[in-house]
């Protein structure tokens, strides 16, 4: 992952992050408001030599076998021996094993001392307990380090620095425990910010998308909270910037290179990730740019575009496949544009049959040489096998990705269901792109397009519907499609009612 991930990472999570923190702060605050304070004394002792008081050399010898006592004199502290008698004389009540639990001895580098330190609820007990462990070291070393026949020990301890009770605990120390709840709770944070972040597979940005296909991203359609309200955003709100997305993914097709082929099959991976809204307000843009486009529903199992255009959609694609009616009867112009729509139909019991039968390729041969731009609305490719049995006879599929909705194991399946069928991927649309946070990705939505005098009547209240009476609809579309019927004989036997 590059540095950019990562900030993107922090920015996503940061509440997660805060909250780490936030805890770790708590929890050694609360360590330390029950910890019991504990103050510290230290006593001093030194150790010499009383072997030889002569020349240089005595003294010198005497001195490193004094340095040479020093490590088991410093372990000897924490020894009942040394222990007891402090119990004895201060009225503890602990035996000598939990009084050495509080007592720390050592000796600096090189020298001849013995600090004896005492950690203790009670400052004056702390100091006290120091100054009769030195006291107590010294009488035992000089008890059970005096060889046989002499009167006196070679070695002399001497305590040279008295414990006095201290002003301040040194445990807890506060603020060291609060640094490191804070930074501890921080490091738990960004760890889980990483690790949901591994594992979370969903596609969050093109980056996701281009290590799955080499397929160019056509459009980032923007997150809409209306959109339910107002499918045909283009109709309905022509400034607005996901209107204006649309606009670029209709320039941007127009410049896809398919081999001559202007026929699309726009789909998804799995349901609900705004493929039917895709479909209908590119078309609706390309309509607008002065293309003559067929829209097409070829989704048999469950048709939207004539419910989000608000035309009648019980007579369609599937009665003119099954020689029940003509093209000429039921493809609608729509919207006082160049658009002419194709409903689905009643549904059928067999979709991918029909789909992917000789009439829908000759059919699709036939609206290609009318329009300049044929589109057909798929179901998703993981639920069924209908868009890529009719991407076959078509320039490529449209794939439409909902950013955060579907993940890249459901993007590969579809993909790969594509490719074994032998389709083409003409390009990818993301959709329900975020527009703020860590996710945001775009086109510079947010410029003010109104300023550009772009303007598109809507309908007074809001509706899509298309007006024109129905008769005069079929009568245009007849018009439409006579030189399709005069180009094909086969196309004619299509045509035929059954």
């Amino acid at each position: 992952m590059e540095l950019s991930d990562y900030i993107r990472i922090l920015r996503k999570n940061w509440l997660v992050i805060v909250v780490a923190t936030l805890l770790g702060l708590a929890a050694a605050a609360g360590y330390s408001l029950t910890r019991t304070p504990l103050y510290e004394s230290q006593s001093v002792v030194f150790v010499q030599s009383q072997a030889g008081t002569g020349t240089v050399s005595e003294l010198q010898q005497g001195s490193t076998f004094a340095q040479s006592r020093i490590t088991t004199y410093v372990s000897l502290v924490r020894e009942p021996v040394v222990m007891n008698p402090v119990i004895t004389e201060l009225g503890l009540n602990v035996n000598a094993d939990e009084l050495a639990e509080s007592v720390k001895s050592s000796s600096p580098l090189n020298s001849t001392l013995i600090q004896i330190t005492v950690q203790d609820p009670d400052p004056v007990m702390a100091a006290d307990i120091a100054n009769s462990l030195g006291a107590s070291l010294a009488a035992t070393v000089e008890r059970i380090d005096t060889p046989a026949g002499q009167e006196q020990s070679a070695i002399k301890l001497t305590r040279v620095r008295d414990a006095v009770a201290a002003y301040a605990p040194v445990s807890p120390n506060v603020p060291l425990n609060l640094a490191l709840g804070v930074l501890l709770g921080l490091a738990v944070g960004i760890g889980i910010a990483v690790l949901r972040s591994v594992l979370d597979t969903r596609v969050r940005s093109p980056r996701d998308v281009e290590q799955l296909t080499d397929r160019p991203l056509i459009g980032a359609i923007p997150l809409d909270p209306k959109a339910k309200e107002r499918p045909l955003i283009i109709q309905a709100d022509p400034l607005n910037p996901r209107s204006e997305a649309f606009r670029s993914l209709r320039t941007n097709l127009q410049f896809l290179e398919m081999d001559g082929g202007h026929t699309f099959v726009i789909t998804s991976s799995i349901p609900t990730e705004g493929k039917s809204t895709t479909t209908l307000n590119l078309a609706i843009a390309l309509a607008d740019s002065g293309k003559r486009v067929a829209l097409v529903d070829t989704d048999l199992r469950k048709p939207k575009v004539a419910e989000y255009l608000g035309i009648e959609g019980g007579t369609g694609l599937t009665d003119v496949l099954i020689g029940r009616a003509k093209v000429s009867d039921v493809l609608l112009p729509w919207g006082n544009r160049s658009l002419y729509v194709l409903p689905a139909g009643k549904i059928p019991p067999n979709p991918s049959e029909l789909l992917g039968s000789a009439r829908m390729k000759k059919l699709l041969e036939a609206l290609s040489k009318e329009f300049d731009i044929v589109l057909c609305d798929a179901p998703p490719l993981l639920p069924v096998t209908d868009a890529a049995v009719l991407s076959r006879v078509t320039s490529g599929a449209i794939m439409a990705v909902a950013v955060g909705k579907t993940t890249t194991h459901q993007l590969e399946g579809a993909l790969d269901a594509l490719e074994t069928v032998g389709a083409k991927v003409a390009g990818v649309v993301l959709t329900m792109v975020p527009t703020k946070g860590a996710d945001a990705y775009g086109y510079g939505y947010g410029y003010g397009y109104g300023g550009y005098g772009y303007k598109t009547p809507a309908p007074k209240d809001g509706a899509a519907k298309d007006k024109t009476p129905a008769p005069k609809r079929r009568a245009t579309a007849k018009a439409s499609v006579s030189a399709a019927d005069a180009d094909s004989d086969a196309f004619d036997d299509l045509l035929k009612p059954s």
